[in-house]
C-alpha cells in the first residue's frame, strides 16, 4: 500500500533498536514507506536509514527531515548514493527548513529557499556522473565535488514543507514534498494547491510530485496518557517551536498562542512537552488548546481513522503518514483500511516515497 506511511521511532525511544521490529512489522502490514526523521541524540538519520535499508526488501524509506547544513555536500551525496544501492532504489533524501534558533545555537546559519534550492541542484549533478568545478552559491564556495566509480543515478528528493516558499520550492525542484501534522482541512487543500502549481509553473508534470500528508493517526484502542501525549503534547510542542508559524498557517487565533505561551505550567516545561511533560501537565494544558486545533487528526475507532484518512486523499494528498503512532500502534487501523482500499487506484505509485 504505497499510499501510506509511517515515522519509524516516533516520539522519543527508548533504543534506536526499535526501528529494526517496527520497519519489519511495517512491511509485513504492507504499509508503503517509513519516514525517519532526525533529532541530534539517538536519532542521527544516516544510522537509522542503513539498518532501515538492511533489514527490509520492499518497503520504501525517506528521511523527513535531515538538513543540508549538518553534513558537507560529498557527505550526504555519497549517503545518499549509498542508500539508492542499498535499498535497489527504494531511497529518497529529504531535507527540511530546521529550526533557526537551534542552528544559531550550534553555530549554524540558518536554512534559506536559495540554500536549499541551490543543494538540490548540487547533488542532482553529481549524482548524474558530473563534476562540479568551482561551485560558489548559497550553500558554499567548492572547489570540486565529484563522485568516481559509481552509475549515474536519478535519487528521488522530498522536501518537508511548512511556509509558502518552501511549498513552491517543493513544486518546483523537488520529487516529493511531506507536509505538516495538524493543517486543517482547508490549509491542506490550500498548500497542496501551491505545491502543484508551482510544479506546472516550472514546466513539470503536478502529478508526478507526490504530495504527502502528515496525519496524526491516534485510535482510541491505545491509552488515554498516550493518545494525550500524542495528540496534546505534540501540538504544545510545535507552538513551543515555531507556534506563529502554525497559526498564521491555518489561521487560528493568535490571543489562543499569547495565553498558551504564558500559561505557568507550559513555562514550567524545560524542553519539548511530548517528551518529558507530565500526564497531569498535559491534562492541564489540554484545556487550554482548543479542540478544534486538535481536529485535524485521525481519532476513535478504526473505522473513524479511516473515514479520517481518506478525507486526506479527497484533499489531493497522493499519500498520508499515519503519523506519531508505531506499526503496532496502527495495526488495527491498517488492518480496517486494508479490507475497503479502493481496488487499482494507487497502483501508479512506486515504492520509493519520492517516486511515481
Amino acid at each position: 500500500m504505497n499510499e501510506l506511511g509511517f515515522y519509524t521511532l516516533a516520539g522519543a525511544p527508548e533504543s534506536p533498536r526499535d526501528l529494526i521490529a517496527e520497519v519489519a512489522d511495517a512491511e509485513a502490514m504492507g504499509i508503503g514507506a517509513a519516514f525517519i526523521s532526525e533529532r541530534f541524540n539517538i536519532k542521527e538519520a544516516a544510522t537509522l536509514s542503513g539498518a532501515a535499508g538492511a533489514i527490509s526488501e520492499r518497503i520504501g524509506i525517506a528521511t523527513a527531515a535531515t538538513n543540508h547544513n549538518t553534513r558537507h555536500p560529498m557527505v550526504t551525496a555519497a549517503y545518499a548514493m549509498t542508500m539508492h544501492q542499498l535499498t535497489g532504489g527504494r531511497f529518497s533524501l529529504g531535507l527540511g527548513r530546521g529550526i533557526a534558533r537551534r542552528d544559531l545555537a550550534y553555530g549554524l546559519s540558518p536554512i534559506t529557499t536559495a540554500q536549499m534550492e541551490d543543494f538540490v541542484g548540487v547533488m542532482r549533478r553529481i549524482w548524474a556522473g558530473e563534476t562540479v568545478l568551482g561551485h560558489d552559491g548559497p550553500i558554499g564556495a567548492f572547489p570540486a565535488l565529484a563522485m568516481r566509480g559509481v552509475e549515474p543515478a536519478h535519487i528521488p528528493m522530498t522536501l518537508t514543507a511548512f511556509g509558502p516558499n518552501s511549498l513552491a520550492l517543493g513544486g518546483r525542484c523537488f520529487d516529493a514534498v511531506v507536509l505538516h501534522t495538524f493543517f486543517t482541512d482547508e490549509t491542506t487543500e490550500r498548500v497542496v494547491g501551491t505545491v502543484k502549481q508551482a510544479a506546472e509553473e516550472a514546466g513539470r508534470d503536478p502529478a508526478a510530485v507526490r504530495v504527502w500528508s502528515c496525519f496524526a493517526t491516534i485510535g482510541d484502542h491505545l491509552p488515554e496518557p498516550v493518545r494525550l501525549k500524542k495528540t496534546v503534547g505534540r501540538m504544545a510542542t510545535y507552538l513551543q517551536a515555531y507556534g506563529d508559524l502554525m497559526v498564521r498557517t491555518n489561521d487560528w487565533d493568535p490571543a489562543v498562542l499569547e495565553r498558551f505561551r504564558a500559561d505557568e505550567v507550559v513555562r514550567s516545561v524545560p524542553g519539548a512537552i511530548d517528551q518529558i511533560g507530565t500526564t497531569e501537565q498535559l491534562e492541564h494544558i489540554a484545556r487550554i488548546i482548543p479542540e478544534s486545533w486538535l481536529s485535524s487528526a485521525a481519532t476513535g475507532s478504526p473505522r473513524q481513522c479511516i473515514d479520517a484518512i481518506r478525507g486526506q486523499f479527497a484533499l489531493g494528498c497522493d499519500g498520508v503518514i499515519l503519523h506519531g503512532a508505531s506499526p503496532s500502534d496502527l495495526a488495527p487501523i491498517v488492518d480496517e483500511y486494508r479490507l475497503t482500499r479502493p481496488e487499482g487506484v494507487f497502483d501508479h505509485l512506486a515504492a520509493n516515497p519520492g517516486g511515481v
